[in-house]
């Protein structure tokens, strides 16, 4: 299946990128894809990372075939 994954702000600096498709085999939750997205970036807390699939920000769905997926550094405030 492939989705397309959008990187924002220090993430996308990070990947030296700002889109890419994946090309994924088999059944992968959001968190999951988070963690595979981010392993290797230089980011020093990348629990502070969300992700949002289809604008939903829910780490726990399963990522299907043709799915937006964005990647999005933490929000500052005030």
């Amino acid at each position: 299946m492939n989705v397309t994954i959008k990187y924002f702000g220090l993430v996308a600096e990070a990947a030296a990128k700002s889109e890419e498709i994946l090309e994924l085999d088999g059944a992968i939750t959001a968190s999951e894809l988070k963690a595979q997205c981010l392993n290797g970036l230089a980011i020093a807390d990348k629990d502070s990372v969300q992700i949002a699939v289809n604008q939903n920000l829910d780490e726990t769905i399963t990522i299907n075939d043709g799915d937006e997926v964005a990647l999005l550094p933490p929000f500052a405030g005030g």
